[in-house]
């Protein structure tokens, strides 16, 4: 079983890669998630519907259609892409930032899922309460509606994170797959498959995949269940 574990430069590089991108992916798709979940949950204007059919339309897009979407936008002749490029010096075609991109609109709906469901959980008189007396809405939702939700903040980041590690065909349409800057486990396990004798070295990446997601999932249950608890005893 030590083969397992013995894995070549290039694939420990597919490993960090991939958890560095999912790590980025999930970090910056929170504020912006908490911020749709909140419309969505407690907003009433005019498109809300269509705002929630576009948060989930990468759900059941095709993901090589979302990645080509995404290199019509953020590519470097892209209307986003040119600007951030020419502007700020950002480049996202290619790179393991657009991987970080791609990962990032795949994971986002089953976020803003996970958040929504739990701010529509929320009590409003305990926040009605709050604002009796005397605090404003900014800081009623930092301490009383976060702290609220914070289960459903963990469940839906590490759903994102577990998404983000298995994302391929967006990723590889909007980035292809260069080793050491773009290629993450789900493209790597697709290289070994394509080449004789690289069975071995799927097999390597594909369980070290699952084990990665299974931990995630299981530290998303564990830590809900935690703050849970200790919101119940206090």
């Amino acid at each position: 079983m030590t083969w397992l574990l013995d894995l070549t430069p290039d694939e420990w590089n597919a490993v960090r890669l991939s958890i560095k991108v999912a790590t980025v992916a999930m970090l910056f798709s929170l504020p912006p998630g908490i911020l749709i979940a909140l419309l969505l949950a407690r907003g009433q204007f005019w498109g809300k519907t269509l705002l929630n059919g576009l948060v989930h339309l990468p759900l059941i897009l095709p993901p090589v259609v979302t990645g080509y979407l995404l290199l019509l936008t953020f590519g470097k002749r892209g209307p986003a892409g040119a600007f951030l490029a020419e502007h700020f010096g950002i480049v996202f075609s290619f790179r393991w930032t657009g991987a970080a991109l791609a990962c990032g609109v795949m994971g986002f709906p089953l976020m803003v899922r996970a958040i929504r469901l739990s701010i529509e959980s929320v009590d409003r008189k305990m926040e009605a309460a709050a604002g009796t007396l005397g605090a404003n809405p900014l800081w009623v939702f930092a301490t009383i509606t976060l702290p609220l939700i914070l289960p459903g903040l963990i469940a839906g980041s590490i759903l994102a994170f577990a998404k983000a590690m298995g994302e391929f065909g967006a990723t590889i349409t909007f980035v292809s797959n260069i080793p050491n800057e773009t290629q993450t486990l789900p493209s790597a396990i697709y290289t070994f498959t394509q080449v004789p004798g690289g069975d071995e070295g799927a097999l390597r990446l594909t369980l070290i995949s699952i084990v990665i997601s299974m931990a995630a999932l299981v530290a998303s249950e564990v830590l809900a269940r935690r703050v849970g608890r200790r919101m119940d005893i206090e």
